[in-house]
């Protein structure tokens, strides 16, 4: 019987065998992408005798068509209710209105961890020639930075208003011509994103964490987000981790949490790959990193992401991609950044074993050249197959 996910008061997942979950198909290539994640998910969760009741709610273009809305009232309380949701690729309204579909689902669920792993499937295409080497897990903060959105358009009366109320408050001297933006970073937003990573470093056994920042420049923001890492770390987590002020780089059997910054960690995920494991860094930095980590093993196409919040239970897992219209349809993108992103799902809920198997059978199928054609056109001797074959192909060595 279908049941809903429910929260422990230890913090715990309560996951039946049968839970429903909230699902966007997403826009755009959407349709092709999400049957097929799904047919690999409902085969890898029956191979262990349970099943998902999935319940489709609106957002994007297919919502407003419907209903007028681009994001429902009623979605978001589904997600809230069920708690653990999956989402496809969004088109974000052009002009006035929501800024971001994506960012405003974070910011009303507080949906404060954006959770990317980054690792490399034997046989994917990359650029680099030891792509092996990544394998990291970015925990990018999710609610305030730059994403915040507090900004004011140059030359409306707020935007003259503030800064005539910075040149006078505090000698700002900026252009009249500008656009004012403002860049929250706060204690609690930083401590509870760098205490997830932290808390997740000591689950699975990973040996570092890097705080990522741009104190060197912002130093009373991103500064001030290493600083309080570092407090945190001595605070809470002395018994298990220890930072390399208070240790010179030898942290013994405690994991190592360290920083650096983040001008530099985009050459050095490049040239000294196997450096970095669990990173912890502010939104846009998170952006950035994410992005950049991905094209280092096969592209955004094969990129998961997940959105949660570890304090309230509440997950929002999904493709990090866009929504490619021009290939909607055409069953031909490949479907593995919203494939892997319910294997994060699944892996969340604690279905290690069917999100195990599908990443297993993942590996396989590439490695046997059966692929889409953003891998075919990279590989020698590669059958290219349409999205839904892909899908069909991974099931088959399940």
């Amino acid at each position: 019987m279908a049941e809903k996910i429910t929260m422990s008061a230890d913090g715990t997942l309560n996951v039946p065998d049968e839970p429903i979950i909230p699902f966007i198909e997403g826009d755009g290539t959407g349709v092709d992408i999400w049957p097929a994640a799904k047919l690999v998910l409902d085969a890898a969760a029956a191979k262990h005798g349970r099943s998902v009741a999935w319940k489709e709610v609106l957002a994007g273009e297919k919502a407003y068509k419907q209903t007028g809305e681009w994001l429902p009232d009623e979605t978001v309380q589904a997600f809230r209710e069920y708690l653990i949701g999956i989402k496809g690729p969004l088109t974000t309204p052009i002009g006035g209105g929501i800024r971001s579909l994506n960012v405003a689902l974070r910011q009303l669920l507080d949906l404060y961890v954006c959770l990317r792993p980054v690792r490399w499937f034997s046989g994917v295409p990359s650029p680099v020639r030891h792509p092996e080497k990544v394998d990291m897990v970015i925990f990018r903060e999710n609610t305030e930075d730059v994403y915040a959105g507090l900004e004011l358009q140059e030359g409306t009366p707020e935007a003259k208003a503030l800064i005539e109320h910075l040149r006078e408050s505090f000698g700002w001297e900026i252009r009249p011509d500008s656009g004012i933006g403002i860049k929250p970073v706060s204690v609690t937003g930083s401590k509870r994103l760098i205490r997830a990573a932290i808390e997740y470093a000591v689950r699975r056994n990973r040996k570092s964490v890097t705080l990522v920042h741009k104190g060197n420049i912002q130093k009373f923001t991103e500064g001030a987000f290493r600083a309080w890492g570092y407090e945190l770390t001595r605070e809470e987590f002395s018994d298990v981790a220890v930072s390399w002020d208070d240790c010179g780089g030898d942290p013994g059997d405690k994991i190592l949490v360290k920083d650096a910054i983040a001008d530099i960690t985009l050459q050095q995920v490049l040239t000294r790959p196997d450096e970095f494991d669990v990173i912890a860094t502010t939104n846009l930095n998170g952006d950035y990193l994410s992005d950049a980590l991905a094209a280092q093993v096969g592209g955004i196409g094969i990129a998961p992401g997940g959105n949660i919040n570890y304090v309230t239970g509440h997950g929002v897992f999904e493709a990090t991609h866009g929504t490619a219209p021009k290939y909607a349809g055409q069953d031909k993108v490949n479907p593995g950044s919203v494939l892997l992103s319910g294997v994060l799902m699944f892996e969340h809920i604690g279905w290690q074993e069917a999100a195990d198997d599908i990443v297993a059978a993942l590996e396989k199928t590439i490695a046997d050249k059966v692929v889409t054609y953003d891998f075919a056109r990279l590989m020698e001797g590669a059958r290219e197959v349409r999205c839904s074959e892909f899908a069909q192909a991974i099931v088959e060595r399940l």
